[in-house]
């Protein structure tokens, strides 16, 4: 395996990171010889840095621009990079469906055919961060004990090794200073043209090929290679092929960088100006790669070249990845915590920030949606407050041009009567936010450093912020309507239930958790004359304002029937009839009981609606499975039939909506089964806490994807009501 970069400790220097004076240059050639023996092709070592962000410290195999998206990697990022050290566990990725299944912002990124392993690194003193190593993607989706082992064992070397290097833990003495580039270690490597590196290219391929190191740099060309490429061998050696010779930038750049992460063969073909076409075959191996190049035959050519576009040169992988991976990463987001988040957790590790913050317009006022990193003071200094172009943010929002700030004297000198009026940041970068030509906003992206922002660092973070904004326009849309939709649900269901002599009652409602839409559950209590009430429960079709707005008509047709002293069965049937004249297209379920404590009896209608369930004083539960009717809204004359029961004081029951116990993949008579057990076990816990207990259930099961309602009714002694 040749090759391999010692990133320094520069810039947020790892704490363990031996010296390059000998330390790290040895952990690096131990880690190569470990990989070799696993028969990887390639891996590296993350350090934690005192930020808690994980650094690239150590990379054998790969050249680093192909790494250097992933130089650093915050802890929260969904990486495999970053799992292990927040798990302790060994994280296992196989092959493009494993990288589509479980990492899919990395597999638009990187679409390769490869494996990665990647384990926690451990001293006796503390975490040090996460080893890595790959694969082709050919190995199987469990990783084989082998392999396991093997990284286990790799990892506990390197833990000792970084313990030995910072006994206690204590950091080092200082390395290079920040802005130093990395120090740059490989192992011995044939020279160039040398009788070496053509004897390994002919080891690999025998004719027609050139061969490269894993940095892109040609060390071999046959006579036969050059011909076809038609240029000379000694023009070749040395350089990267797609930068001596541009027309190779689309057959070849791309495959090489595939074979060298995958460590499988890719293929294509090109097109050598004016006119001939050729395929080239790129084979990998621990040393480099050798490409063997061959005329395309007859009749497979394209039949025209394709457009040539002067001047480009190869894609910058690292400025690829991160609008790929923060793009992918965004369509996740829903609302505006979200976007937030991802941003905070993806640009600040990656870019080195130690502070964000994003500035909306509203009205004539600019408003903090979201921050990370500064202090609750500064936060209150800038949130709303007056739209003052003068201001440093609020000039990026009116102007839509960013603005970087590499040091406060820049800030100062563009913004004279701010002058010491700052943040307790040295570097700004103040990214405009617009989304559909509207400027909505500001984000600034801020250094505890002094900071020189490249040009490609420039390039890139513009971008993001076009990112940023379609998905905070989106995320501020949705956040709106939901709390429009939430707050008419709210409006449509009771604050609060009426006190009734002989009845301990409760309810729960909680909204679906996926998606923003609201449903058409409903439940209310009603108090009759003769210390009676009427309880009711149901469950409109479908999950939107039109539901909802149903619901609402529902449950006030339940309690003027109810109220007119009408029978259980007497309030579905005219509900249904009123239902079915509305002609909405949508139909409801509905149960519906009369509770007489102080005769102790109740009685029980249904609409299709989940069977009640009935405690009895002696903690026996049963599903009262009375006969019923169709769904409201199906027949105008449909009837209802009802069914009288006891309801001795002590007796509990539960009116719920099937969101309680339909959950994807579970059996629903096994979660009624586990609801009546909860019931059975909990029921002597007075009916605020039981309804706690019984909605706790569905936090274990994920994700809701249906409302939930829950009404206890408890029968109490003569006079008692509340909670009891």
């Amino acid at each position: 395996m040749s090759g391999g970069d010692v990133l320094p400790a520069g810039r947020g220097a790892p704490p363990d990171a031996p010296h390059e004076g000998g330390g790290l240059e040895q952990l690096a050639e131990e880690l190569r010889r470990g990989l070799d023996g696993l028969g990887a092709h390639a891996g590296g070592l993350f350090l934690l840095n005192p930020e808690h962000v994980l650094e690239l410290t150590v990379l054998v195999g790969i050249p680093r621009e192909f790494a250097g998206p992933w130089e650093r990697v915050g802890l929260t990022t969904p990486m495999p990079l970053a799992d292990p050290v927040r798990t302790g566990e060994l994280v296992w990725v196989s092959g493009q469906e494993g990288w589509m299944r479980r990492y899919p912002r990395i597999a638009v990124a990187v679409p390769y055919d490869f494996s990665l392993a990647a384990v926690p690194v451990r001293g006796g003193h503390r975490l040090h961060g996460s080893v890595f190593a790959l694969w082709p993607g050919t190995q199987p989706a469990s990783i084989p004990d082998r392999l396991r082992n093997g990284m286990w064992s790799i990892a506990a070397d390197a833990g000792h090794a970084l313990d030995r290097a910072a006994p206690g833990g204590h950091r080092p003495g200082p390395g290079p200073g920040p802005g130093d580039g990395p120090l740059v270690w490989s192992a011995p490597s044939p020279a160039p043209g040398s009788a070496a590196a053509t004897e390994r290219m002919f080891e690999r391929l025998p004719e027609g090929v050139f061969a490269l190191d894993i940095h892109g740099l040609v060390t071999a060309v046959t006579p036969h290679a050059a011909r076809l490429l038609d240029t000379p061998a000694s023009r070749l050696i040395g350089t990267r092929p797609w930068e001596a010779l541009p027309w190779l930038r689309d057959p070849l750049y791309d495959r090489f960088r595939g074979a060298v992460i995958s460590g499988l063969p890719f293929s294509g073909t090109g097109l050598r100006p004016p006119g001939t076409w050729l395929d080239f075959e790129v084979y990998p191996s621990r040393s480099g790669v050798s490409v063997r190049v061959t005329p395309t035959p007859v009749g497979r050519a394209p039949e025209a070249p394709p457009p040539e576009f002067p001047g480009l040169s190869p894609v910058d992988g690292g400025a690829l990845y991160h609008v790929l991976h923060l793009a992918t990463a965004l369509t996740e987001a829903i609302g505006v915590r979200d976007v937030v988040d991802l941003v905070a957790d993806e640009l600040m590790p990656a870019y080195g920030g130690q502070a964000l913050a994003i500035l909306v317009s509203d009205g004539d006022r600019l408003r903090v949606v979201g921050h990370r990193g500064h202090p609750s003071e500064v936060v209150a200094r800038y949130d709303d407050t007056q739209w003052v172009p003068s201001e440093p943010g609020a000039l990026t929002l009116r102007s839509g041009q960013p603005g970087f700030y590499e040091s406060i004297a820049d800030l100062d000198r563009d913004f004279p009567h701010r002058a010491g009026v700052h943040d307790g940041m040295a570097s700004w970068a103040m990214l405009p936010l617009i989304a559909s030509g509207r400027h909505i906003g500001t984000c600034v992206f801020a250094y505890a450093q002094p900071h020189r922002f490249s040009a490609t660092e420039r390039a890139v973070l513009t971008s993001l912020g076009g990112l940023i904004a379609q998905a905070l326009d989106r995320a501020r849309l949705y956040d709106k309507k939901l709390a429009l939709a939430r707050g008419l649900q709210d409006g449509l269901l009771p604050h609060a239930l009426p006190a009734v002599p002989g009845l301990a009652t409760a309810a729960r409602y909680l909204p679906g958790t996926e998606g923003m839409d609201i449903g058409g559950d409903f439940y209310d209590l009603v108090r009759l004359r003769r210390d009676s009430a009427a309880a009711v429960i149901g469950d409109v079709q479908g999950h939107n304002v039109t539901a909802a707005a149903l619901m609402g008509q529902i449950r006030t047709a339940v309690h003027a029937y109810a109220t007119a002293d009408a029978s259980p069965g007497e309030v579905l049937a005219g509900t249904n009839r009123l239902l079915a004249d509305l002609d909405s297209g949508l139909f409801a379920s509905c149960a519906c009981l009369r509770l007489d404590p102080y005769n102790h009896v109740a009685r029980l209608a249904s609409a299709g609606h989940p069977y009640p369930l009935v405690r009895s004083p002696d903690g026996t539960v049963r599903a009262l499975s009375a006969p019923g009717g169709l769904l409201l809204g199906i027949e105008a004359d449909s009837a209802y039939p009802q069914t009288e029961f006891p309801m001795p004081p002590g007796t509990t029951i539960a009116l719920y909506t099937d969101g309680l116990i339909e959950t994807p993949g579970v059996d629903l008579d096994e979660a009624l089964a586990g609801l009546s057990d909860e019931l059975a076990h909990s029921g002597n816990l007075p009916v605020e806490q039981l309804a706690d207990t019984l909605i706790a259930r569905t936090h274990a099961t994920g994700p809701r994807t249906d409302d939930i309602a829950l009404l206890l009714l408890r029968a109490v002694p003569e006079g008692s009501t509340g909670s009891g």
